[in-house]
């Protein structure tokens, strides 16, 4: 027998122990003609030739799909027979090839030897690893052929696809709402759960799904691992960083159905409709004034008018069941004030001057008086 002193594996040829040691060294003397790839044995490198001249030599007798290696072949049949040849010692799941159990036997062992050289990152398997790698760089290279949207892993496109033909085979048996992707009805049912599994160690924060944790951690951290190759700006999600390339490619996929105006977002073409609409979500529950974005509401609530309503009405609550109006000075309606308010959420969670007291209405079936005290002066 030809041992390996390396790993100490044992081969019946010589020469296959030599190809072996090619994996401990690097070595990959095979090089194609076509592209810049090279392999350790002249078998893989014949193999891989068959991509560049399409020859699929072994063909399925159940469904005709052809295929370059017998090996591959082997594996697809087993669609066909449902043979799952290879068995968990763990847990016994069964899967059709080897390299499947390979792979599942890191989530009993937790092995991730593919680690990220951009981030502190790892993971369980290569293909990961790659679609990992894409978020660092924004690289989305898969396209919507409807609406050209794009995506960093071609599952994401294909759940994508079913919004379009309006197709949503996954239903939870709860309420019975379709979706267009298993991820999407698991995410969905933690809505009749409640369940939040994943839990910050800093904050005690509870997640519904990991991604949601991982993202939040670099609160703490102040990690962004998300860096424009055209700036020094680094963002913490990868949606900013394509949001923020805009800047610099001057992309503007948004567009107003009724003057035709482009914006770089949805948020700023969701504003400008407002426009043509008239529409103003953003009112104030003590006045009824309204206004077309938040930051118009904030600013509201620190005008001259409402702080000096604030500073000279000091309400002190006692508990009643009757509803109460006060005016504000910025509207002719008065406001009804609703069971468990308070000034401070009317303000949006600001106080407004250093004396104001609010008052709390905590409703449990009993009376409440609203006392205005004026100044003595």
């Amino acid at each position: 027998m030809n041992t390996c002193d390396i790993c100490n594996k044992e081969f019946s040829r010589n020469y296959s122990l030599k190809v072996h040691m090619r994996i401990h060294t690097g070595e990959k003397p095979y090089k194609c003609d076509f592209c810049d790839k090279a392999f350790k044995s002249s078998s893989e490198l014949y193999v891989h030739q068959r991509i560049h001249s399409g020859y699929k030599s072994f063909e399925c007798s159940a469904c005709e799909k052809a295929f370059r290696t017998s090996s591959a072949l082997t594996l697809h049949e087993r669609i066909h027979t449902g043979e799952k040849p290879f068995t968990c010692n763990v847990c016994n799941k069964s899967f059709s090839d080897n390299s499947y159990l390979t792979g599942h036997m890191r989530i009993h062992t937790g092995l991730k030897p593919f680690k990220c050289d951009l981030c502190d990152k790892a993971f369980a398997f290569s293909s990961y690893l790659n679609a990992h790698k894409k978020t660092h760089k924004g690289e989305k290279p898969y396209s919507c052929e409807f609406c050209n949207k794009t995506f960093t892993v071609s599952s994401s496109l294909t759940a994508h696809k079913n919004i379009h033909i309006d197709e949503n085979p996954f239903k939870c048996n709860i309420c019975e709402e379709a979706f267009s992707s298993y991820s999407t009805l698991a995410f969905h049912k933690r809505i009749h759960t409640g369940e939040k599994p994943y839990s910050c160690e800093k904050c005690k924060k509870e997640f519904p799904f990991k991604s949601h944790l991982t993202v939040h951690m670099r609160i703490h951290t102040e990690e962004k691992p998300f860096k424009c190759d055209e700036c020094d700006k680094a963002f913490t999600v990868s949606s900013s960083l394509t949001l923020h390339k805009r800047i610099h490619t001057g992309e503007k996929p948004y567009s107003c159905e009724t003057c035709g105006k482009s914006f770089r977002t949805l948020g700023e073409s969701n504003f400008h409709q407002r426009i043509h609409t008239g529409e103003k979500p953003f009112s104030c529950e003590l006045c009824q004034k309204s206004f077309y974005t938040n930051s118009e509401l904030k600013k509201h609530y620190k005008s001259v008018k409402h702080l000096k309503m604030m500073e000279s009405s000091k309400l002190t609550a006692t508990r009643s069941s009757s509803t109460s109006f006060i005016d504000c000075g910025e509207a002719d309606s008065k406001h009804v004030i609703k069971k468990e308010e308070t000034l401070d959420e009317h303000d949006g969670g600001e106080k407004y001057v250093e004396d104001s007291v609010p008052f709390l209405i905590k409703a449990e079936n009993v009376e409440v008086s609203i006392k205005e005290e004026m100044d003595d002066k």
